[in-house]
C-alpha cells in the first residue's frame, strides 16, 4: 500500500536499505553482519538474518521511506506473502519490491 507522491529511484532505496543495515549490523557481533551488497541474500537459507533480524530491516526501511521521501508503504502484507518468489530474498529484489509499491 502506498500514500504520497514523490518518486523514487534503485540508488536511493538502495541507500535506505543499506543505512537499515547500519543500524541492524550495530546490534550484530562483527561476524554476523549483514553486507551492504544487491546480492546479499536477506531471506532464506543464505541468509544470516533470523526472522526477527527480517523484520527489523523491512521496518527500518518502510520507516526511512516514510520519513525521507513522505511515502507510506507496507512491505509485509499479503502480496509480499503469496508471490511465489519472495520479495525479501536479496537486497537488490528487496529494492525492486520497494520501488514497484512506492512508484506504483
Amino acid at each position: 500500500m502506498r500514500t504520497g507522491a514523490a518518486m523514487l529511484e534503485k540508488p536511493s532505496v538502495l541507500e535506505l536499505i543499506y543505512a537499515t543495515i547500519d543500524e541492524v549490523n550495530q546490534t550484530r557481533p562483527p561476524d554476523r553482519q549483514v553486507q551492504k551488497r544487491p546480492e546479499t541474500a536477506l531471506f532464506g537459507s543464505a541468509s544470516i538474518l533470523d526472522s526477527l533480524g527480517l523484520v527489523n530491516v523491512i521496518v527500518g526501511v518502510e520507516q526511512r521511506i516514510a520519513e525521507q521521501f513522505g511515502i507510506a508503504v507496507t512491505l509485509a502484507d499479503e502480496k509480499a506473502m503469496s508471490q511465489r518468489n519472495s520479495p525479501f530474498r536479496t537486497i537488490d529484489t528487496l529494492a525492486d519490491y520497494v520501488l514497484s509499491l512506492a512508484n506504483a
